[in-house]
């Protein structure tokens, strides 16, 4: 039997100090949800957590780190949902943009609100904690600005790339206003679909209004 290599001998401990890691951002988020992340210190995760306050320090050096991962997470998360949209949808321009569009625009605020309603205490403490500013998650407005130019090439086809720039600022910005209160814990679903939907029909109007004449 060959030896076990290096990596083989790591591996089982890898999963284990990223299982730990993964345990102490849920506890975090969970209590940072019910107490507010002011009011919830690192030694009362660890406690929750049931490690030591070293093993929560050996991930993250203070409360400000766990933050920042869980922001970071839910961000990662947001992204990956688009990603995999985008990649289900067909790659060429829509002909019928008048039916295509408010459509394409619900599917988008109803992914993102779907990301943000699942882990919508957390997001309204971060919303308190860390004031959340603009699109609600400064973080995520960059890293999706370049996937949701794409998207509008794709739909509307070739155009003005300063102009597609603009749109894809005020969809991100406007967007996030309504998602980010249709994901507070005290809006119910059928709230939520009314708010995405209006929201939806506002933006889609916008861009239509937007669009250049049909040729005669």
């Amino acid at each position: 039997m060959p030896p076990k290599t290096a990596q083989h001998r790591n591996q089982p401990t890898q999963h284990r100090a990223k299982a730990t890691r993964e345990h102490i951002l849920d506890t975090a988020a969970r209590l940072f949800g019910e107490r507010g992340i002011a009011e919830t210190s690192t030694n009362r995760i660890a406690v929750e957590a049931e490690v030591s306050i070293g093993t929560v320090y050996r991930y993250f050096p203070d409360r400000t780190v766990i933050v920042d991962e869980l922001q970071e997470r839910m961000v990662r998360s947001a992204e990956q949902r688009f990603m995999d949209w985008m990649s289900s949808r067909p790659q060429q321009p829509i002909e019928d943009l008048s039916t295509a569009i408010p459509q394409l625009t619900t599917e988008i605020l109803e992914l993102f609100s779907d990301v943000l309603a699942t882990n919508a205490k957390l997001v309204r403490a971060l919303v308190i904690g860390v004031q959340f500013h603009r699109s609600g998650i400064p973080e995520l407005e960059p890293r999706l600005r370049l996937l949701l130019k794409v998207l509008l090439i794709q739909v509307l086809g070739p155009g003005d790339d300063e102009k597609y720039d603009r749109m894809t600022f005020v969809l991100i910005n406007t967007g996030f206003a309504a998602v980010l209160r249709a994901s507070l814990p005290s809006v119910d679903s059928h709230e939520r679909r009314q708010i995405v939907a209006m929201t939806a029909q506002m933006i889609a109007t916008w861009v239509q209004a937007d669009l250049p004449a049909p040729p005669l």
